[in-house]
């Protein structure tokens, strides 16, 4: 049965690979190259990007007036968001060394870049800071948590859950308290998959 889940396991992280291999060839589809992790467009692109730029008022205008109002709301979760951010960086600087657990690598979830997209007005530019923050802090702090509980209470749920996080493949079945008691110690410190793609 492990040997099944463990090869469930190893195809979604191929299937994953793959994905982002995709991803990477739709950068010659819309015409930009990574060099030294910044974008680089092509002039033409950005020229023809920028006539098709619409004024801020006119983006805002496209929302009902409620869904303006809730602004405020949006942007007072940046507030716990930052916190957030500030703690769980402290929180693994200081204890993962500790229980020998690989740091979580803040930029690979964290990215901010679309202010170089050049067809995006001011305002838009402002949401898209928003949302790649606040899902990049969200990221990274469920890889800090998920390592954790790996380190502490590598055990599965007895109900499956909608979205597993990336170590939930390691952890003991729930009810397994053989395997538990004998394999706690080697599991909790089994992060060879983390150090082999190099996050550390």
């Amino acid at each position: 049965m492990d040997n099944r889940i463990e090869e469930i396991a190893a195809q979604i992280r191929s299937l994953e690979e793959e994905l982002i291999e995709e991803l990477r060839k739709k950068q010659d589809e819309f015409f930009y190259t990574l060099e030294d992790r910044k974008v680089k467009f092509k002039e033409n692109v950005i020229k023809e990007g920028r006539l098709r730029v619409i004024s801020s008022i006119k983006y805002l205008s496209s929302f009902p007036v409620l869904a303006i109002l809730t602004i405020p709301f949006i942007w007072s979760m940046m507030i716990p968001a930052f916190l957030v951010d500030i703690f769980v960086t402290i929180y693994q600087s200081v204890c993962f060394p500790i229980y020998k657990i690989p740091k979580v690598k803040r930029k690979d979830y964290v990215v901010i870049d679309r202010y170089n997209l050049f067809y995006l007005d001011r305002v838009e530019k402002v949401n898209c800071l928003y949302c790649e923050y606040f899902n990049g802090v969200i990221g990274y702090t469920r890889e800090i948590a998920a390592r954790s509980e790996q380190f502490w209470c590598p055990i599965k749920h007895s109900k499956p859950q909608i979205d597993m996080h990336s170590r939930y493949d390691k952890f003991f079945d729930f009810g397994d308290y053989l395997t538990y008691r004998k394999e706690l110690e080697e599991r909790r410190s089994n992060f060879k998959d983390v150090e082999n793609r190099g996050d550390i």
